[in-house]
């Protein structure tokens, strides 16, 4: 329950950063003009921001996030060290995911004509960028809620002057 409680709590905050991390993908498709399409997501699988065409990004956010725990295994199994990129090129053109930091990913779509060492080059340069705006929102001090008694709470009896 109280991690649950503490994920959630981590979603608010990262979503605070929203804004942000979808200027930092747009100004990334901007430079690359053969992408068509950019995610940010958490490390579990929950959209952050996206730039993609279609309803499908909570799909490929998903499939990132099981992606990345097959990475994960992958490099610890074999000495590698941490994750830092995957790379899939298929028949019509290239996934590519990217850390952003401890606790987000970005995945991008691209046509099959792009340079990979461009779009490595970028990428890894916004991944850094999202990495700062989403570990900045963690770092935030979340407001208090305010603790409210279950019952009313009595007003102070009024004193009128005396004439």
């Amino acid at each position: 329950m109280r991690r649950a409680l503490r994920q959630r709590a981590e979603r608010r905050q990262l979503m605070t950063a929203e804004a942000d991390v979808l200027g930092e993908l747009r100004r990334l498709r901007a430079r690359l003009p053969q992408l068509t399409g950019a995610l940010a997501a958490s490390a579990d699988g929950l959209v952050l921001a996206r730039d993609t065409p279609g309803d499908g990004a909570e799909g490929v956010a998903a499939l990132t996030a099981a992606a990345l725990g097959v990475a994960l295994r992958l490099t610890e199994a074999t000495g590698q060290g941490g994750f830092r990129e995957l790379l899939i090129r298929g028949e019509d053109g290239y996934v590519a995911t990217y850390a952003a930091g401890g606790s987000a990913v970005l995945t991008l779509l691209a046509d099959p004509r792009i340079n990979v060492g461009r779009l490595h080059l970028e990428a890894r340069r916004s991944s850094a960028r999202i990495a700062e705006l989403v570990d900045g929102a963690l770092d935030k001090p979340q407001p208090e809620k305010e603790v409210r008694p279950p019952w009313p709470t009595p007003k102070p009896p009024s004193r009128k002057p005396r004439p």
